[in-house]
């Protein structure tokens, strides 16, 4: 099992920059995928970001220039830099850890941006 627990979320006024952070505990294995969803209110949960293991990486086209996702893998930790935020940016995030056929999911962070 893993544990995802997110972070950094709050409250913004457009254009300003916030990073969440996603820590991993449990039985984590070297070979993972790590992404950040989001889902707004009344709308589906859509992906934002993901990262392999090799470091690749793809963005969701509406956030790309915008948001950076990092991980550390000596804490095990995973990172969103949002920058540049938009009202239209509000929502739940969510960390997600893909490891072999099983998928785990954070408790999700709200932020919110003020126009």
């Amino acid at each position: 099992q893993v544990q995802l627990v997110e972070s950094g979320g709050g409250l913004v006024q457009a254009g300003g920059s916030l990073r969440l952070s996603c820590v991993a505990s449990g039985s984590i294995s070297s070979i993972n995928d790590v992404g950040w969803y989001r889902q707004a209110p009344g709308k589906q949960r859509e992906p934002l970001a993901t990262m392999t293991s090799a470091g690749r990486t793809n963005y969701l086209y509406s956030v790309k220039g915008r948001f950076t996702i990092s991980r550390d893998n000596a804490k095990n930790t995973v990172y969103l830099q949002m920058n540049n935020l938009k009202p239209e940016d509000t929502a739940v995030y969510y960390c997600v850890l893909t490891q072999g056929p099983h998928m785990y999911w954070g408790q999700g962070t709200q932020v919110t941006v003020s126009s």
